[in-house]
C-alpha cells in the first residue's frame, strides 16, 4: 500500500505543471518590461502609474502568491492582465498588448509557454533515460540501419535489447 501511496505521488508532482512554474511565470510576467518606459510610452497618468507599480508589488514572495492562487494557479493570468487593462483603459491596453505582446492575448502567450515547458520536459526526461543507461536514440538509429540492410550485422550489437551480441536465436 506504502508503495502505491509513494507511486501515485511521485506520478501527481512529476508531470504537471509545477506551482513555482507559475509563480516564475508570473515574475516574468512583471521583470520582462520596464514598467516606466510603458508608463511614459502609454502617457499614463500619475495614478495609474502607481496603481500599476502596487500591482505589480502585490506578490512580492512565493508565500504571498502561493496563498492566492494554490487552487487554481492558472488565474494568475486573467486575474492580472483584467487588472492591467481596468488601470490602463482599453484604449491603452490595446497599444500596450500591441506593442509587448505583438497584438496577442497575453493570458494566451503565456498559456502556449506553458505547453512549451511540458514538450521541453518530455525531451529532458528522454535524454536522461539515454544517459541513465537505456539504448539511445543514436544506437537504436544505428540498429535500425544494419537491420535494413539485411546482412544480418544487427544481431551483434552489444547492448540491451539487441541480443546482446550472441547472434541469432534458434
Amino acid at each position: 500500500m506504502k508503495k502505491l501511496i509513494t507511486i501515485l505521488s511521485l506520478g501527481f508532482f512529476a508531470f504537471g505543471y509545477s506551482q513555482s512554474d507559475y509563480y516564475n511565470d508570473y515574475q516574468r510576467s512583471i521583470t520582462d518590461f520596464n514598467w516606466q518606459t510603458v508608463a511614459a510610452n502609454l502617457l499614463l497618468s500619475s495614478q495609474q502609474k502607481a496603481d500599476l507599480f502596487s500591482l505589480n508589488n502585490q506578490y512580492p514572495d512565493y508565500n504571498s502568491w502561493n496563498r492566492a492562487y494554490a487552487n487554481n494557479p492558472d488565474r494568475w493570468r486573467t486575474d492580472r492582465y483584467s487588472s492591467i487593462e481596468r488601470i490602463m483603459g482599453k484604449e491603452k491596453y490595446a497599444k500596450f498588448k500591441n506593442k509587448y505582446y505583438k497584438g496577442q492575448n497575453p493570458v494566451a502567450v503565456y498559456n502556449r509557454n506553458k505547453n512549451n515547458h511540458k514538450k521541453n520536459q518530455v525531451t529532458k526526461y528522454r535524454d536522461m533515460q539515454s544517459k541513465k543507461g537505456y539504448t539511445n536514440r543514436k544506437s537504436m538509429e544505428e540498429y535500425e540501419k544494419r537491420k535494413n540492410s539485411g546482412d544480418g550485422s544487427h544481431l551483434y550489437m552489444k547492448g540491451k535489447g539487441h541480443n546482446n551480441g550472441k547472434g541469432k536465436n534458434k
